[in-house]
């Protein structure tokens, strides 16, 4: 039987769990105080999964970068590889909250979102 120590990271608790597994299989979660440490512990050690942050440029816009994140959870193996899927776009004003900036990336199923509204600069650098 193998044993894991994790922080849990489900809640702003930060309880440390013990994660006990026979192989892939997850026997036991103690330490936390909440059930999102049991299922945090037990998604951690068989099915690791993040959320992505990043940032993109944008031409023609009030600044030149609009911050992305992934809708959803990746596979935490997939992070390099989604992150390096965004080198490279640019995308162009105007960008609204919640735009998809880039569709099913790294065959995850998941897109990359904006995070936050840029507006276009006209000709008299006033937003537009």
């Amino acid at each position: 039987m193998n044993e894991r120590r994790l922080t849990c990271i489900g809640c702003p608790m930060g309880c440390q769990l013990l994660v006990k597994l026979e192989g892939n299989k997850v026997i036991e979660v103690t330490g936390n105080t909440c059930n999102r440490g049991k299922e945090y512990g037990k998604k951690e050690c068989t099915n690791p999964t993040r959320i992505v942050t990043s940032s993109v440029y944008v031409e023609g816009g009030e600044i030149d970068v609009v911050p992305v994140k992934t809708e959803s959870d990746i596979p935490k193996e997939k992070i390099f590889d989604c992150i390096k899927a965004l080198k490279g776009i640019v995308v162009k004003a105007p960008v609204n909250i919640g735009d998809v900036i880039l569709e099913n990336v790294v065959d995850s199923g998941v897109n990359i979102i904006a995070t936050k509204k840029i507006d276009k600069i006209n000709k008299n650098n006033k937003t537009a």
